[in-house]
C-alpha cells in the first residue's frame, strides 16, 4: 500500500454497515483486510453484546492483552473484555499500553451506552502526524529513539531475572526473552526499553508518530517518560506535536452497538471529558493479531503473543 502524503484534516474510520445482524456474523476476513488497509475501522449497525465482542477479538487475535491500568471493570471472567477507564477526565492521544514493551497490535472499543454529553473518542493517524510535523522537527525525530526508563520493582526483577537481587553479570546479560535492559543507579535498579520516535507500522504503510509522549506530558505530568535519545523532550517540541495532532484528530460520536477497531501500531486514541460517567458504557479488547509472531524490537518468542500476559507491576497511568 502507498504511504499517505500530507493529509490536512481529520479522517473518520473506514465503515462497514449492517442492518442489525449479530456481530457474531460479521465477516472476519473482511474486517482483518480493512484493519490492514485502513488502520481504523468502524462496525456500525451490528447487534453487539459483551460476548460476541469478546469472540470477535479472540477470532482476530492469537492472545488477548490484559490491561492492568486502574479504574477498569472486568466484563468477562478471562479479563479479555474490560471497560475503559471509568473516570470522567479527558485523555490525551496515546496508543494503548505504549508505555510498555508488550504494546498490543489491536485496540477494540464497543459502545453499549453512548454518552449523553461529551465523551467522544478521539482518533488520530500517527502516519499523518509524522508527515505533517514541521520539517525541522520531523528531521530531528526521524533517526531518534525514545527511552522508557523506570525503577525495577522486586516483583519485576523476580519475574524477568528469577531473583530480586541480581548481580551485575545478570543485569548486563538478561535472558533473551526479557524485553528490558537494566542499569544500577545508586541503590536502585532501573529497567528500560527503547523504540524509534517514528516507528514502522505493522502493515508497512510508513512510519508513525504513535507513542506515550502526549499522555505522559499532558495527563500524568511526567516530563521524563519517555526521553528522546536520553534527554527530556522540550516544551516547544511537545507544543508542535500537540498542535499537529489536534488538526488531524477525528472525534467519534458513539452510537449504541458501534465497534471501533484500531491498528495500535499506527493510530492513537483519547477521549473528551465526560459530563456523566453513568451514561457512558464503552468496552475494550486489546490483543495480538494472528499471523504476527514478533514485531521489531520485541524479544524472541514474546510471551504476550502466546498467552494472556499479566505483568508483575502495577502502572502509574494508562
Amino acid at each position: 500500500m502507498p504511504t499517505l502524503t500530507n493529509r490536512s484534516g481529520p479522517v473518520p474510520p473506514h465503515t462497514i454497515h449492517s442492518d442489525g445482524a449479530s456481530l457474531q456474523n460479521a465477516d472476519r476476513a473482511e474486517i482483518r483486510a480493512a484493519i490492514e488497509r485502513h488502520g481504523a475501522l468502524l462496525l456500525r449497525g451490528f447487534a453487539t453484546t459483551v460476548e460476541n465482542f469478546g469472540e470477535l477479538g479472540l477470532d482476530l487475535c492469537s492472545a488477548p492483552s490484559y490491561n492492568e491500568s486502574p479504574h477498569r471493570e472486568v466484563l468477562q471472567g478471562d479479563s479479555s473484555v474490560q471497560t475503559v477507564n471509568l473516570g470522567v477526565d479527558p485523555f490525551p492521544l496515546h496508543p494503548e499500553l505504549s508505555r510498555e514493551p508488550w504494546r498490543p497490535d489491536l485496540a477494540m472499543f464497543a459502545c453499549f451506552d453512548p454518552p449523553e454529553v461529551g465523551g467522544q473518542t478521539n482518533i488520530c493517524d500517527g502516519i499523518a502526524i509524522a508527515e505533517n510535523l514541521p520539517a525541522e522537527l520531523h528531521s530531528e525525530l526521524a533517526d531518534a529513539n525514545l527511552f522508557y526508563i523506570r525503577p525495577a520493582s522486586p516483583e519485576m526483577l523476580r519475574f524477568w531475572l528469577g531473583t530480586d537481587t541480581p548481580d551485575d553479570a545478570l543485569l548486563n546479560n538478561p535472558p533473551e526473552t526479557c524485553p528490558y535492559w537494566f542499569r544500577r543507579s545508586g541503590d536502585r535498579i532501573l529497567r528500560g526499553f527503547t523504540r524509534p520516535a517514528l516507528e514502522p507500522t505493522l502493515f508497512g504503510h510508513g512510519k508513525a508518530f504513535a507513542n506515550f509522549i502526549l499522555f505522559a506530558r499532558d495527563y500524568l505530568r511526567m516530563p521524563n517518560i519517555p526521553l528522546l535519545d536520553g534527554r527530556p523532550i522540550s516544551d516547544d517540541m511537545v507544543d508542535d506535536i500537540r498542535s499537529t495532532a489536534r488538526a488531524l484528530t477525528y472525534s467519534h460520536e458513539w452510537q449504541h452497538g458501534d465497534v471501533v477497531l484500531l491498528d495500535n501500531s499506527r493510530f492513537m486514541h483519547g477521549r473528551k471529558a465526560i459530563a456523566s460517567v453513568e451514561s457512558r458504557r464503552i468496552a475494550t479488547f486489546f490483543g495480538y493479531l494472528k499471523g504476527i509472531e514478533r514485531r521489531e524490537g520485541e524479544p524472541p518468542d514474546p510471551i504476550w503473543r502466546r498467552e494472556t500476559f499479566i505483568p508483575p507491576d502495577l502502572p502509574e497511568g494508562t
